[in-house]
């Protein structure tokens, strides 16, 4: 009597290779949640920060520092990060409060993106384009064609739009 060889053991060895390398192409699908961590300032709240503040009204202000710095009580550091993907570099900011005699001595602000100088120029030319070309009105429209019309079935409402 003659044997016949079994062939599931390789439909299932190859069932499951084809299975791995397709959670392997999903494996870049998968969501990666943003991370935010420390305080967020926003600039209007930086801009009111000013020498001679008690902490208090740091606090009260900029809320807690994100770390509390065990060897020397007379600075706070603001710390933010934050990172929305993987193909783009974290944004990463820092304030750092000095304080004097439980006052605010002086800040370490981070420095603002500098915006490229606009020349006289370049500016008389953009005022004048937005004065000279007034706005484009709106095409008018052509009015729609009727419904095609249906019998009318008992107990139905005509279609609207």
């Amino acid at each position: 009597m003659l044997r016949t060889m079994r062939t599931a053991p390789i439909t299932t060895l190859s069932a499951r290779i084809l299975l791995s390398w397709a959670l392997l192409g999903l494996a870049g699908c998968i969501y990666h949640m943003p991370i935010q961590q420390g305080n967020f300032l926003e600039k209007k709240q930086v801009d009111q920060l000013e020498p001679g503040m008690t902490r208090s009204q740091v606090m009260f202000l900029l809320g807690t520092p994100m770390v509390p710095n065990g060897f020397d009580t007379d600075r706070w550091d603001y710390y933010y990060y934050a990172k929305f993907n993987k193909r783009y570099a974290a944004d990463t900011l820092r304030l750092t409060v000095y304080f004097k005699d439980d006052k605010v001595d002086h800040i370490d602000k981070p420095k603002e993106p500098e915006a490229p100088p606009v020349t006289g120029e370049q500016k008389t030319e953009a005022v004048r384009e937005a004065t000279e070309k007034p706005a484009p009105l709106p095409a008018e429209q052509p009015p729609l064609p009727p419904l095609p019309t249906q019998p009318e079935i008992p107990g139905v409402p005509a279609p609207t739009r």
